[in-house]
């Protein structure tokens, strides 16, 4: 049985491949869901809008991955599939009826309120427990560091140049800091439509840019930031985050590889669904969106150890299997349902640039001095705390990290686009408050 299990892993190894599919077969599919798309004969619900945005996100996403420049500086992947499929329903490409099926599934049928539910539930309960109260304790005020800094200044940048201290906020300062698309722009575009009665298509079409640019210069900064390091390197610990020799670094707990229980990530949707159920019940008394509710409930349960380890790994089981198969097709819906591209490309002004580099200078440089002071090495600080805030969330991590030789720092940029991200929506919650 071994055997035969070592020859199919070998074979499937061989050759392109796109979602794990030969190529051919996954041509096959395509056609297949081209063929009823353009006869409009998809079917409506998520019957039609699976295998349609599947097949798109999919093909985007490998575009994006393969092209250079975008691929090294722009975010890869997620950038080309959320504007390019924007630009295929924007210009006609593809049929009105296949937009309409994608935007209901979306919204209507509530597939984006899924996504971010196993997102939220499966990374803070797949966090190490250790690693969550520790870091809490010094990371979480450099996160703060670079987030005071970077709203400030772009505030103040943004009264100075005539585009508005509140809106440089909520409209770029707000959204480059909100930890990625999925947890970050999307919820905190519900979050803004909802309070300020305005229409998240909108809002999204606002953030989004932010997050593009915002991605790319985070990325250029931290190859810069790692040539500083070689220069002075009193600044670096050359990935060590802590300055102290001492055993006070924040590790991940090591485990042994769990395989992959069906029964557990049974569980895990049961759990992401019910504490989003539970974010809306506390909604209803407590005036902080559901979003932001339902982080602080998952959090609070990770903390206290509440919940046996089993069901954690569940909800992060359930958690992975979403984001490795349908993040690509999330992003479809985002680009059709809430992308206006109009709106976007209206909003690449120079005083757009300026204001989305001040906030990302602003990250590095609040985060990496009040690391400093905490006993962090400032450029190690400004990398995880700053930039790893800046950018978007996991597949930013990876290129902020790749670009600054820093990969073993994972641990602290993954606190930094699910903790800090969470802590935005909360903050933005607030101004949102403040601002009304």
């Amino acid at each position: 049985m071994s055997t035969k299990v070592d020859k199919l892993n070998r074979k499937e190894n061989e050759g392109f491949r796109i979602m794990g599919l030969p190529i051919g077969l996954f041509a096959i599919i395509t056609v297949v869901v081209l063929i009823a798309t353009y006869m409009k004969v998809l079917p409506g619900g998520m019957i039609g809008a699976f295998p349609l945005m599947m097949v798109i996100g999919a093909i985007l996403n490998e575009i994006g991955n393969r092209t250079p420049i975008i691929k090294d500086f722009f975010g890869g992947g997620p950038i080309v599939v959320i504007f390019g499929s924007a630009a295929l329903v924007t210009y006609g490409v593809l049929p009105e009826t296949s937009g309409e099926i994608m935007t209901s599934f979306m919204k209507a049928e509530g597939f984006l309120n899924f996504y971010i539910a196993a997102l939220i539930t499966g990374s803070l309960l797949g966090m190490s427990r250790k690693l969550l109260i520790k870091a809490a304790v010094r990371y979480l005020p450099a996160i703060l560091g670079g987030v005071v800094t970077a709203l400030g200044l772009v505030a103040i940048v943004g009264a100075i140049i005539g585009y508005g201290a509140k809106e440089a906020i909520l409209y770029i300062g707000i959204p480059i800091m909100g930890g990625g698309m999925g947890a970050g722009a999307v919820p905190l575009s519900e979050i803004f439509g909802t309070t300020l009665n305005l229409d998240v298509t909108a809002m999204l079409s606002k953030m989004i840019p932010a997050l593009a640019l915002g991605n790319a210069i985070a990325i250029v900064v931290a190859g810069l930031l790692d040539k500083l390091g070689k220069t002075k390197k009193s600044l670096t610990g050359n990935g060590k985050l802590l300055i102290s020799q001492e055993k006070e670094e924040v590790k991940a707990e090591e485990k042994a590889p769990v395989a992959i229980e069906y029964k557990l990530m049974g569980i895990g949707l049961l759990l992401s669904t019910t504490f989003f159920a539970f974010g809306k019940i506390l909604g209803e008394f407590i005036p902080i969106h559901y979003y932001a509710l339902m982080i602080i409930s998952v959090a609070v349960i990770k903390a206290l150890g509440i919940l046996p380890e089993k069901y954690e790994l569940g909800a992060f089981q359930w958690f992975r299997f979403i984001m490795a198969n349908l993040t690509p097709t999330l992003l479809v819906g985002i680009g059709v349902a809430y992308t206006d591209l109009a709106a976007i490309i209206d909003s690449f002004t120079f005083q757009y640039v300026i204001l989305v580099a001040v906030t990302i200078l602003g990250a590095a440089l609040g985060s990496g001095f009040i690391g400093r002071l905490l006993g962090f090495y400032p450029i190690e600080s400004s990398i995880t705390a700053g930039l790893c805030m800046a950018n978007m969330g996991g597949t930013g991590d990876v290129a902020v990290l790749s670009a600054s030789n820093r990969m073993e720092l994972m641990p602290f940029a993954q606190i930094s686009s699910r903790l800090g991200g969470a802590f935005i929506i909360i903050l933005a919650t607030a101004l949102l408050k403040l601002f009304m």
